[in-house]
């Protein structure tokens, strides 16, 4: 899987923590030329002090002008992993329409901005790419108190379909990973009660919550070679979660 990787320009949005981030550093690891897309200009310096071979960008995805001028000038992908996201969560009968907007902007209309800007490059130049989106299992399962985040992500597993059925023809493949709780920072903090974790954890047959890498392989096989035949399908990366 190396020498797939090696050379090939890949964007990371969302890519300086978390899932993104772990994906931004297994790519580079893999030798790939990693662009790390983000509004947090402090993490972004970071990354980029510690491994100076990472480009980096920095801009707010709620800019649609701003995001497409950026992206548009940062070149040329053979492969994009739409990872940024926005979680606030409030029950349906509480739910504001600020949240619900915010949340749309940044997990849904930014994957279509980003991801029409590199696709058309892709087509352009007659590269047969891979794009993942980061989904949830949220999209699949009702989960309190989670309204305008698992409508988003039933938005981006439709979106990923659709990309798919549409891009196909360009040998374009797209898919997405669903993920269960991973314990990124903000996953451990939000977790953090043991009778919260433990009312999710009786729903996961593996009986534990998903590690960064963990995601992070499950994004990195659906970009490779080994999944040529593989587009149009959301992956859970669960424990098991959607099958109880």
């Amino acid at each position: 899987m190396n020498k797939y990787f090696e050379g090939k320009r890949i964007l990371v949005t969302g890519g300086c923590q978390g899932i993104g981030k772990g994906t931004v550093l297994e790519l580079w690891r893999l030798g790939a030329k990693v662009v790390a897309l983000s509004h947090q200009a402090d993490n972004l310096e970071a990354m980029k002090n510690e491994y100076p071979s990472i480009e980096i960008a920095c801009v707010d995805l709620r800019d649609w002008d701003k995001t497409r001028q950026l992206v548009d000038s940062l070149g040329i992908f053979h492969a994009l992993v739409n990872c940024a996201g926005f979680i606030n969560n409030e029950p349906f009968l509480e739910c504001s329409p600020n949240v619900f907007d915010e949340t749309m902007t940044v997990n849904v209309k930014a994957i279509l901005n980003v991801s029409q800007i590199v696709s058309k490059k892709m087509i352009e130049n007659g590269i047969k790419g891979s794009i993942v989106n980061v989904s949830s299992q949220t999209s699949k399962a009702a989960i309190k108190d989670h309204l305008a985040y698992s409508a988003s992500k039933g938005a981006v597993d439709s979106m990923t379909q659709v990309m798919a059925l549409e891009l196909g023809s360009y040998g374009i493949r797209v898919n997405a990973i669903n993920p269960t709780v991973i314990l990124t920072e903000l996953g451990r903090r939000a977790w953090a009660d043991p009778q919260k974790a433990q009312a999710m954890l009786t729903k996961i047959p593996l009986g534990r919550f998903g590690e960064v890498q963990e995601a992070v392989n499950a994004i990195v096989f659906l970009l490779s070679d080994k999944a040529n035949m593989i587009t149009g399908v959301q992956l859970p990366v669960d424990g098991g979660f959607l099958a109880t």
